[in-house]
């Protein structure tokens, strides 16, 4: 829970404040005063008779009553601590700095479990344990530096290691990059990462909060309240950028099959994401990177397209930056005909208007104005602009970061400032700072992180879609199921009729003459496949392009003599781009679904792209689009595309087949066989475990 005494209290008391302003105790107190906390200041110290300026409490039982109670003393001791301030002196709110708990011994985690449930019997808000703190704009309760610079238009940022939560910041501050608040939720026993967005949402209030809300996460407790909270942030207006880190561990578990295998954990928060419109950032100069763009006045997101003009006054940097934007897909269009020339005109001779707009070295703080004003009213292709000066050292450039400054403030176009001089402008970059800017130092971060956001989708419906889908029929397949393990092609094929999804006719037998009359019904060519090793291709138990009853006789007796064959399977042969539909299901997330190219591109080159079930069309086509290898499905040299439409429609039809059958918990199709017309089920797998 999270409370009045918590976010705005009236009184503090640290318990094991200090002198030493180099240990915890003695840094919480600094920062509280440093920050100039406005309310009443009590600090416990049995040694002290003043600490800091502040008259000491040798003893906890002698304080009167206080709001929030931050704990700076050994683990032992924390839950005495919580149950004396709780029940005879009204602290309903607690941060707990302290460590030892359920991060390393077994009687810490019980430790931790006296403190909650002291703390639940009360009724009081609980901070940590093993945490750096929460830094508001009422209260710097945090024992760390940097303070970065508060306002209420700053960023929201939540983290779940406390020492990630300083570096976070270390990278923010020398951006210039704002915050509104930070909370270090450490082992987060009560109050969790979910459980602050959760606050966040219920309390929203546009014309107050901050807009923008960064998360550095390594562990999803509730994926569930997550998608909902930070889902319902987006639409109401916020944007969330998030670290997930530790999903490779868990991403490395074994599985029974080897596609399925790939649907990680790390595949189920790329899916969880993608779901609620957050933006996945990989490192802490990414995420701050992010939180700089979003505090500009921008409203670029969710996939739209974006033209950038580039105006330079070194040329590499404006080719290094050109290519990384293009490389992401960000437009940077070159800029040509009478107003482009006119441009040129009133710059030093050299100077080049292309695209990008290359002032020269010696531009001054009156060129790099002409041609932001340029882009700013006379190129309506252009959506923002990119700014790269810096200086060599040889004179002041205070005027130039004076004219960015206005016109940042004037143009309605937003001005991404790139001022990579931060040593030798050290000076001029933070007073243009100060001023309340910030400044993305590298092109190419600024340029990756821009990408990030741009195929960022937009939060998805969370409607079934049940159109097509004979739920009815997969619950009397499901429910006729006796046992776990890998279903027979028959009720693979049965389900995945009932979900509407094409499949490729075939007959399975163990009886060769069935399976020739099926043949010659057909027409050949067809493909035979073994039923019962669960990896055909590795036993040789496939033969494609089969176009004689004597060779299908004869693969029939070769595949019925390979170890745990049960029959043979016979399909028409059918041409078209190997496709690959899977899914697994993952602990907490539910079904995680994959789509890329099929064959064995999707264990060789891993180009999937991940969604949480059930999905909408929207997700289904962002998953598509989000490929690596999307220009193959669009068509190249010649041959014609996939039917991306429907495509898009078995994924969507898979994933509200795995909603209304939670008991399948592996599942691929691969490969699907897709031209410009159809896509068809070709072989599938599907792991069933009942209870």
């Amino acid at each position: 829970m999270i409370n009045r005494q918590l976010l705005n209290p009236e009184s503090i008391v640290v318990i094991g404040g200090s002198n030493n302003v180099h240990k915890p105790g003695g840094a919480v107190v600094r920062n509280l005063l440093s920050g100039g906390y406005g309310g009443m200041l009590r600090v416990v110290n049995p040694k002290e008779d003043e600490v800091q300026g502040i008259k000491a409490f040798h003893d906890a039982k002698e304080l009167p009553p206080t709001d929030l109670a931050i704990l700076v003393v050994a683990a032992k001791y924390c839950p005495q601590y919580v149950e004396l301030l709780a029940a005879e002196k009204e602290v309903r709110a607690f941060i707990i700095i302290s460590a030892g708990f359920s991060e390393e011994t077994h009687e810490g985690a019980l430790l931790e479990q006296q403190i909650l449930d002291s703390c639940e019997r009360y009724g009081c808000a609980l901070i940590g344990p093993n945490c750096i703190g929460l830094l508001t704009r009422n209260h710097h309760s945090v024992f760390t530096k940097p303070i970065p610079q508060l306002s209420p238009k700053g960023v929201d940022f939540i983290s779940g290691s406390g020492a990630t939560a300083v570096f976070i910041l270390e990278s923010a501050v020398t951006k210039g990059l704002q915050f509104n608040s930070v909370w270090s939720v450490g082992n987060g026993k009560q109050i969790g990462i979910e459980t602050v967005l959760e606050y966040m949402d219920e309390h929203f209030d546009p014309e107050r909060d901050s807009l923008v809300k960064l998360l550095y996460i390594e562990n999803i407790a509730d994926p569930d309240k997550l998608l909902f909270h930070a889902t319902s942030l987006i639409r109401k207006g916020c944007r969330i950028a998030a670290i997930k880190a530790g999903s490779s561990a868990a991403g490395s578990r074994a599985a029974s099959s080897h596609t399925g295998a790939i649907a990680s954990s790390d595949s189920a928060v790329e899916a969880l994401f993608r779901k609620a419109g957050i933006v996945r950032c990989f490192s802490r100069e990414e995420l701050t990177t992010v939180g700089c763009i979003f505090s500009l006045t921008w409203n670029g997101v969710g996939g739209e397209a974006l033209r950038v003009a580039i105006v330079t006054h070194a040329g590499g940097p404006g080719v290094m930056l050109t290519d990384a934007l293009s490389k992401g897909g960000i437009q940077v269009p070159p800029l040509t005909g009478p107003l482009a020339e006119e441009l040129k005109s009133k710059l030093l001779p050299g100077s080049s208007v292309a695209n990008p707009i290359d002032i020269l070295a010696t531009g001054t703080a009156e060129h790099l104005g002409i041609a932001i004003d340029y882009c700013e009213q006379h190129f309506p292709e252009i959506d923002a602009i990119m700014v790269i000066f810096g200086t060599p050292g040889l004179v002041k450039i205070y005027q130039v970061y004076d004219v960015l400054d206005k016109k940042i403030r004037e143009c309605s176009k937003p001005i991404f400032p790139i001022l990579p001089s931060v040593s030798t402008a050290g000076p001029e970059v933070q007073e243009f700072l100060h001023r309340g800017h910030v400044n993305f130092s590298d092109e190419v971060t600024l340029a990756t992180a821009l990408t990030q956001i741009m195929k960022t989708p937009a939060p998805a419906e969370q409607n079934v879609v049940i159109n097509g889908v004979d739920v009815p029929k997969i619950r009397r397949i499901i429910d006729g199921i006796e046992g776990s393990g890998y279903l027979a092609p028959d009720l693979v094929h049965q389900l995945l009729a009932a979900a509407g999804i094409p499949t490729v006719p075939e007959f399975v037998s163990d009886k060769k003459e069935e399976l020739l009359a099926f043949a010659e019904k057909t027409g050949f060519p067809v493909v035979a496949k073994v039923v019962g090793p669960v990896h055909k291709s590795d036993v040789g138990g496939v033969a494609l392009n089969i176009r004689s009853r004597e060779v299908l006789g004869a693969e029939f007796d070769r595949m019925m003599q390979i170890p745990d064959a049960t029959a043979v399977m016979v399909q028409k042969m059918i041409r078209g781009t190997e496709l690959f539909i899977g899914a697994k299901y993952e602990e907490r997330f539910g079904h995680v679904v994959l789509c890329g190219l099929g064959g064995i591109f999707v264990e060789v080159l891993k180009d999937v792209s991940s969604g949480l079930a059930p999905l909408s069309y929207e997700e289904a086509y962002s998953m598509i689009r989000s490929l690596r290898s999307y220009k193959i499905l669009k068509g190249t040299r010649g041959q014609k595309g996939i039917n991306e439409r429907k495509y898009a429609e078995i994924i969507v039809r898979l994933s509200t087949l795995l909603r209304f059958a939670t008991e399948i918990k592996e599942m691929d199709i691969n490969p699907l066989l897709a031209d410009e017309r159809e896509v068809t089920a070709v072989d599938a797998r599907i792991l069933v475990e009942k209870q």
